[in-house]
């Protein structure tokens, strides 16, 4: 093992890096040491209370949904999960339709017999998890290149991971932490049987929605509620009507005390991505061309959407999530520029980059370890912005995140494959068309060939105006512009006209007799072949540049760990398990403007507009608002919380995630971040930067108040002005036998 790695680890282990509030999301396996400050901020759990893996913790109550691209929490001793209106969207509106508008009216199941399958969706519990950063490095001899030292990686990670599921259910990866300096294998057990049991509508789940999106102050009621089932044995299962409601080993109690000023708050949750340790050169081509060309293409897209949206509501239901995900990244990446811009964090990135070449410098070993890492960051940055720039748009306008026809041709691959190499397998083909049958269904349920016909020929302009003819996939050249002269509508009225993948009965007569010669003709076909041998050229072009930046990433943080061993450093977030902790309060957004910690129903109504879709407000809450109908969820001076902010540090995969008091009792769900300090995931922005949170309480109202699901709200563990201690732990027999 380098003497430089040992140094690191020790310090690790020593708690310098894993020490103080605010900025950071923490790995709980390291709890032990933040409780002292923690303890010191007000908490009155101990370490075990909130993780261990040998008796019931806190994070036996918290999921990963679908593999990390949400957080749920367990809120009963029957399986049911909260987590966000928008983290369940897609479910929601699947099984949404023009008779049975869910997105609009919401759904509660009033019996278990009424809650709705989602075939395909997961929730993942952490079983275990392992510092393997010495078996690791062990492998790697000294001075081998990168290359080769990312394959003995996969290779040792690979065996790892294996020898920690043998002869169990469990799922298990060995994860890279700060920049292939450490690393930590997770162990994970995921259900399968995950069944709606309750979203608010709109007007209540995406109150303001892209207005309101990442901004502050909000009055969202951003929930939905699942249920985890599993086999009758307990564990995973897929659906079957002979599965039962999970008994979890832990859940969480509710508290309806409220949250003020100063209170201590921690979440744990599955932040997906963060970016701190992003050098200068990195941060200017992001803010030069990855965010201006995400807003730029998602704009352009988003507009044709919402007018076609707008005319039909089978359309709107059709393109609901679609919409949704596109638009959330859209605002994020206008938000993230100007907060970038505004914090100078470019500036702040370029200092550090000057201390860590001084500190370098001053010392003949430290400049043998890292004198060469920025230039290699810098280097393989300058190689790679044109190429990177190209596929961010034709990722963004023809394939992946544009997904419709492109994305669905995609997954014929395999039975295209066939076709051409062994027309003969008729057991193999016909496997293949099932499944893309199956595929099928999924896709025309959500398609409509009318607003695709309108969005395609803008994208492709676009595509076409702004990226270099070198980037370009070769059907523009062959066909777009030779056989079409460049009239891009004229193109795209033929591939409409002919295209087997933008008509369900053309491509259902197509799969009951398939036929290469048929694909290999298909216009859609034709262009998404071009668009992957393009793709896959990318990729080669900046193979040499991603090498040289993950060597020079690696060896500048190491050298930022050595150098400020006294700092506190957390990781970046990779949809692994973490903890973040902090309080609740208010903050200055700017010059002579305060915005309070929290918000109440009466800004719900301050903000109505029945014109405006997104601010409409069910009659039935006005009614409750008029009444002040709040139960025992209003607060003593009459009003209804709706919202609150905590200085916890999050990012996307945290929406959903607990917001836990001092006492172990939930007190809310994160939600979002807010816009002036957008810029978090690359430099934590300590005054300003808050998460936003959806009251307990108010899920609790609309629950109550709003849906009636009395069934609901008596699964629940509501606790008041008590100290009530955590649920007795149980002992995880079964995880100490399989681990």
């Amino acid at each position: 093992m380098k003497k430089i790695t040992a140094f690191l680890l020790g310090a690790i282990m020593s708690g310098a890096f894993f020490a103080k509030a605010d900025e950071g999301m923490w790995l709980p396996i390291l709890i032990n040491q933040n409780m002292a400050t923690m303890t010191e901020m007000g908490i009155q759990l101990t370490a075990d209370d909130i993780f261990n893996v040998n008796q019931s913790s806190i994070k036996d109550a918290i999921v990963a949904l679908d593999h990390g691209s949400c957080t749920g929490e367990l809120i009963s001793g029957e399986g049911l999960v909260l987590t966000n209106h928008h983290c369940g969207y897609g479910e929601i509106q699947s099984h949404s339709s023009v008779e049975h508008d869910y997105l609009t009216n919401g759904f509660w199941a009033k019996s278990k017999k009424e809650e709705l399958a989602n075939p395909g969706k997961t929730m993942s519990f952490l079983v275990k998890a392992e510092d393997v950063t010495e078996r690791v490095l062990a492998v790697i001899p000294e001075g081998v290149d990168q290359a080769t030292r990312n394959h003995l990686v996969d290779s040792i990670a690979i065996l790892i991971a294996d020898e920690a599921i043998k002869d169990n259910h469990y799922e298990a990866n060995v994860e890279s932490m700060f920049k292939g300096n450490f690393y930590y294998l997770f162990v994970s057990e995921t259900f399968r049987d995950i069944r709606l049991v309750g979203a608010p509508p709109e007007s209540i789940g995406k109150f303001g929605s892209d207005t309101d999106n990442w901004m502050w102050p909000r009055h969202t009621g951003d929930f939905s509620m699942f249920r985890i089932y599993a086999g009758p044995d307990g564990k995973p299962a897929d659906y079957s009507e002979e599965n039962l409601p999970l008994n979890p080993k832990h859940f969480l109690p509710i508290s309806l005390d409220g949250v003020k000023s100063d209170d201590f708050a921690f979440i744990m949750g599955y932040p997906g991505t963060t970016k701190r340790y992003m050098t200068s050169f990195e941060l200017k081509y992001t803010m030069e061309f990855e965010n201006p060309n995400r807003a730029k293409i998602r704009g352009i897209k988003q507009s044709i959407w919402k007018k076609e949206m707008a005319k039909s509501d089978k359309v709107r239901i059709q393109y609901a999530t679609k919409f949704s995900r596109s638009a959330n990244y859209w605002k994020y990446s206008i938000e993230q520029n100007k907060a970038l811009k505004k914090l100078d964090v470019y500036g702040q990135k370029v200092q550090l980059e000057k201390d860590f070449t001084e500190w370098v410098n001053q010392d003949e070993l430290r400049k043998a370890k890292y004198g060469n890492a920025l230039k290699l960051i810098e280097e393989a940055t300058t190689e790679t912005n044109a190429v990177n720039s190209a596929n961010q748009y034709i990722m963004e306008t023809q394939f992946y995140y544009f997904g419709e026809v492109y994305r669905f041709v995609y997954g014929a691959s395999n039975l295209a494959a066939l076709l051409e190499a062994t027309p003969d397998s008729i057991t193999l083909i016909q496997k293949e068309v099932e499944q893309f049958k199956t595929n099928a269904k999924a896709f025309f349920k959500d398609y409509s060939m009318a607003t695709d016909a309108k969005t395609s020929p803008e994208l492709l302009k676009l595509f076409i105006d702004e990226v270099d003819a070198q980037y370009q996939p070769d059907y523009i050249a062959k066909i777009v512009n030779k056989k079409y002269k460049g009239d891009v509508d004229k193109y795209f009225a033929k591939f409409f006209k002919k295209s087997i993948f933008v008509d369900e009965d053309k491509l259902n007569a197509f799969l009951e007799k398939p036929s290469y010669k048929v694909l290999n003709k298909d216009p859609a076909y034709i262009a998404v072949r071009s668009i992957l041998n393009t793709v896959r050229s990318f990729h080669a072009i900046s193979g040499p540049s991603k090498l040289k930046k993950q060597e020079g990433m690696r060896l500048f943080v190491a050298g930022l760990l050595e150098m400020n061993p006294d700092k506190a450093y957390a990781p970046d977030a990779n949809s692994t398990m973490r903890l973040t902790y902090g309080s609740v309060g208010d903050y200055y957004p700017a010059d002579a403007v305060y915005y309070d910690y929290y918000t109440t129903l009466e800004g719900v109504m301050e903000k109505e507009d029945a014109d405006v879709r997104e601010f409409n407000v069910p009659e039935k809450l006005k009614e409750i608002y008029k009444n002040k109908d709040y139960g025992q969820y209003g607060n003593e001076d009459g009003t209804m919380s709706v919202c609150f902010t905590t200085n916890n540090d999050i990012t996307g995969g945290n929406s959903g995630s607990p917001v836990i008091n001092a006492k172990g009792h939930l007190i809310g769900a994160a939600f979002d971040g807010n816009s002036e300090a957008m810029s978090g995931d690359i430099a934590f922005e300590k005054t300003m930067q808050k998460c936003i949170n959806v009251d307990i309480r108010y899920v609790l109202l609309i629950i109550d108040k709003f849906a009636g699901a009395q069934n609901l709200i008596d699964e629940l563990k509501l606790v008041k002005t008590e100290t009530e201690p955590l649920i007795e732990p149980k002992k995880v027999g079964e995880l100490e036998e399989a681990m």
